[in-house]
């Protein structure tokens, strides 16, 4: 039941756009071995200079930040697997590896109310999250 991020500086067409989310996708279903059809994922597109990054950035029109919101247990073996993934899988799009930052930010399931109103601590998630 991840909820990821990507936000970038520059336009992609539609189809690399769907490609993008569907790379960080595919790396959280992997990783995290959460269920396919769970898929809670948005892409924002900045104008660069609402997006600032370091002078020293090669091609900073490729900047790119994940930041990915999940229940707390995923092992750092898991997160290492996560973090790989999103930047093989981004760089076949063409974005390259060394361009993009993934952030986990780790929730306990008390903290995270879902869309009927209820913790997820409360609920049978139907997957596990101490992979």
């Amino acid at each position: 039941m991840p909820a990821a991020l990507i936000e970038v500086r520059r336009t992609y067409s539609l189809e690399e756009e769907v490609a993008i989310i569907d790379a960080v996708h595919a790396a959280l279903v992997s990783a995290f071995r959460i269920p396919p059809e769970d898929k809670d994922v948005r892409l924002i597109v900045h104008a660069p200079h609402r997006f600032a990054c370091s002078p020293e950035t090669p091609q900073p029109e490729y900047r790119t930040l994940v930041t990915i919101d999940c229940f707390a247990g995923r092992s750092l073996a898991a997160k290492r697997a996560l973090y790989a993934q999103i930047a093989d899988r981004l760089d076949t799009l063409g974005i390259p590896k060394g361009h993009v930052t993934t952030i986990v930010h780790d929730i306990p399931a008390g903290s995270w109310g879902l869309s009927d109103g209820v913790p997820a601590a409360d609920v049978d998630l139907g997957f596990e999250v101490t992979v």
